[in-house]
């Protein structure tokens, strides 16, 4: 009589049993992060990908991160803390140049020379990691001066030139020596800016294999032994899944505020914001929003690299302007403003990188609106704060009011359409126009001598 509940039972833990060996094979399915650096390397980038390295390490269940890479390059500072982070990761880093016509120029080779794997596509390329020179050469300097006449000790680069590209060169060789890969070639990519194709780079040791994507980089990765930590380990990739990492919305965030043309545009709003709400207090939308551009451009401009002497001469423009609004000096003082805006905002961003400097066109936009803001906008609110008062107790006294009924001593007026308690020491007749001389609590004390010369001006109600 049991032996249907015997059989459920023993459906029931087999069926429990399925679940579980299901549940342990979903377990063994092993995840391979792909993050992907596209376009200039700046602080958004750095974060996101040092953030997934670190999250990889804690959670220690992959295997190897993977890292495809097509940059013209970036800042040092983004740069240096990308590769602390691979040198850091106690799980191995290929880094794959990819797709098809990409790069990996400047900033992409350190990061190539860093990885525990460096490999590439086909038709991709490498190098050119010269550090661009931070200031204009003597022969620019001089423009009148002849080229014949140039000595070549007057085109050497400067001492800082020297140890920027020293240690630089220092900085490459030191990563080559620690994976293995060629030191003269990455000297060279630093010296005169030498670049190298897939094939090129392969037979010279500078990567380690080429690969037209992740997929069969897994492949040809599975089984080979790297070094890591001083120890060299086996990779087992066999049915490993790759997992695509997006940025999430905090680095893409970072990432739009971190555009120079989109800190430049903040901050000139913030500041206008300030203005506007300081010229002519109200509600205070354009003081709030203005605060709040202004320390967003703050926090983006600590990740720039920002030059303090291009945002004084840019403040330097700005308050020009606003004394050009409030003292006109025919032009004097609003020429220097946008003189000093323009220069500032040229040298805003100390880097001669084109995607880390703000746009020509936004500037000359800018300062032409900045021109048009200042010398017209503020000083029409200048010039309505100047305006007589029409209201309050300072738009009563000296006003005219009319006489309602003959009175001597108190009586009734009308002023601006209000009836009005009146005190006058002489006598009123009605219709007559008097002009009110001071205010005693609710009471209006007029006289009508000075009605006279009131009804010779312009204001009569």
């Amino acid at each position: 009589m049991y032996g249907w509940r015997l059989a459920l039972f023993v459906a029931l833990i087999s069926l429990l049993c399925m679940g579980l060996e299901s549940a342990d094979e979903k377990k063994l399915v092993t995840e391979v992060p792909v993050v992907s650096i596209k376009g200039p390397i700046g602080p958004a980038v750095s974060k996101q990908l040092t953030a997934e390295i670190n999250t990889a390490n804690q959670q220690n269940n992959s295997p190897i991160i993977i890292i495809t890479l097509d940059t013209p390059g970036g800042l040092v500072s983004s740069l240096r803390d990308i590769n602390q982070t691979i040198l850091a990761s106690d799980i191995p880093v290929a880094c794959l140049v990819y797709p098809k016509g990409a790069r990996a120029a400047s900033a992409g080779t350190y990061i190539l020379y860093a990885c525990h794997v460096a490999a590439m596509a086909k038709a991709t390329t490498l190098g050119a990691a010269t550090p661009v020179q931070m200031g204009p050469s003597p022969d620019k300097i001089n423009p009148t001066k002849k080229a014949e006449d140039a000595q070549p000790d007057n085109l050497a680069p400067s001492a800082m030139e020297k140890k920027v590209l020293n240690d630089a060169i220092a900085y490459i060789r030191s990563l080559a020596q620690l994976r293995g890969r060629n030191e003269e070639w990455a000297e060279l990519a630093v010296t005169e800016a030498a670049t190298l194709t897939a094939k090129e780079a392969l037979a010279l040791n500078v990567i380690d294999l080429i690969a037209a994507s992740p997929q069969q980089l897994m492949t040809r990765l599975d089984g080979k032994v790297i070094k890591l930590g001083g120890e060299k380990i086996i990779l087992d990739l066999k049915g490993v899944v790759l997992v695509n990492k997006q940025p999430s919305w905090q680095n893409q965030f970072i990432a739009t505020i971190t555009n120079p043309n989109i800190a430049y545009i903040l901050m000139i709003i913030g500041i206008y914001g300030l203005l506007l709400e300081f010229y002519s207090p109200g509600i205070g939308i354009a003081g709030i929003t203005g605060a709040i551009s202004l320390i967003i451009a703050l926090y983006a401009f600590q990740m720039l690299p920002l030059s303090y002497a291009g945002l004084a001469l840019l403040m330097l423009g700005i308050v020009l302007l606003i004394t050009e609004s409030m003292l006109p000096s025919f032009g004097i003082f609003g020429l220097g403003g946008v003189a000093a805006f323009v220069v500032g905002s040229i040298f805003l961003f100390d880097t001669p990188q084109p995607q880390f400097q703000v746009s020509p066109v936004l500037i000359a936009s800018i300062a032409f609106v900045s021109i048009l803001f200042f010398v017209f906008a503020l000083g029409y609110i200048l010039r309505m704060r100047n305006n007589a008062v029409v209201s309050g107790q300072e738009a009563i006294l000296g006003a005219n009011a009319t006489v309602i009924d003959d009175f001597e001593g108190q009586g009734f007026v009308f002023l601006n359409g209000e009836r009005w308690n009146a005190i006058s020491p002489q006598k009123l007749t009605q219709g007559q126009i008097v002009t009110i001389i001071k205010i005693d609590g609710l009471s209006l004390i007029v006289s009508k001598e000075e009605s006279k010369e009131a009804s010779n001006g312009t204001h009569s109600q």
